[in-house]
């Protein structure tokens, strides 16, 4: 007997009910479960019963607004997060990344990008399962150790906190230590060619990665080559 896998789930969070079912419905189209909560309070809920996969959360809400339920959730775990948001406003969406969010959409959107974006994301986080086909010894570099299976990532010993996203940029700079990457080349590496999300966005990950390191000793974990891109900071390779 072939066992079928479970449809990921996924956790629509918004106070207007017809985007809710808007996105319910393409999602399940998508082949994906989808669960519905109406306010901040209502998610946190949800996510304890029905421990979603992913969250799609509107930032402007009732009761507890997105940013909140964000710090919460980022505070809990790693749970991917995609951010929906009506303020057509770089400093909003910067905010939403730095808070942990792993991508953000700006309203009015449409469905199917929504679905892409969640289904990258979803991609990204497979690692996260156990497979033995996919099993590779973590990759070290210096004090810092990267292991794909558990998703951990450490610092002379010490476990970071990263976000999908987090974790894909710095495994994806570590596993080319030597190779500078444009925000161009991260993005289509992470999402894809042709994917629409802004150098700030790219940015905001690595400044984020750099405050969890920095915080822990690991300074300079990422190097900046001016006009270029991002590459691993040489002192992630010095183990003195």
């Amino acid at each position: 007997m072939i066992l079928c896998p479970m449809p990921r789930a996924i956790l629509v969070v918004d106070d207007d009910p017809h985007i809710r079912q808007l996105l319910v419905f393409a999602l399940r189209k998508a082949g994906l479960e989808a669960i519905e909560a109406e306010d901040g309070q209502a998610a946190l809920a949800v996510v304890t019963t029905h421990a979603p996969d992913l969250v799609i959360l509107d930032i402007n809400m009732p009761r507890m607004d997105g940013l909140e339920v964000c710090r919460r959730l980022r505070a809990a775990g790693d749970l991917p997060i995609l951010f929906l948001s009506s303020r057509d406003d770089e400093i909003d969406r910067v905010l939403g990344i730095e808070l942990g969010a792993d991508d953000y959409v700006v309203k009015p959107f449409s469905p199917r990008e929504v679905v892409a974006r969640v289904m990258a994301i979803l991609r990204r986080t497979a690692a996260r399962a156990p497979a033995v086909e996919r099993a590779t010894a973590p990759l070290r570099y210096g004090k810092l150790s990267l292991d794909h299976e558990s998703w951990r990532a450490e610092w002379a010993g010490m476990q970071v906190e990263l976000t999908v996203t987090e974790f894909g940029i710095l495994n994806m700079l570590a596993a080319m230590p030597s190779k500078v990457f444009s925000r161009d080349a991260i993005i289509d590496r992470l999402h894809g060619p042709g994917f629409a999300i802004t150098d700030r966005t790219v940015d905001s990950h690595v400044r984020n990665l750099r405050a969890k390191f920095g915080r822990i000793g690991g300074t300079d974990v990422i190097e900046t080559r001016a006009g270029i891109g991002y590459r691993l900071g040489s002192c992630a390779g010095d183990d003195g």
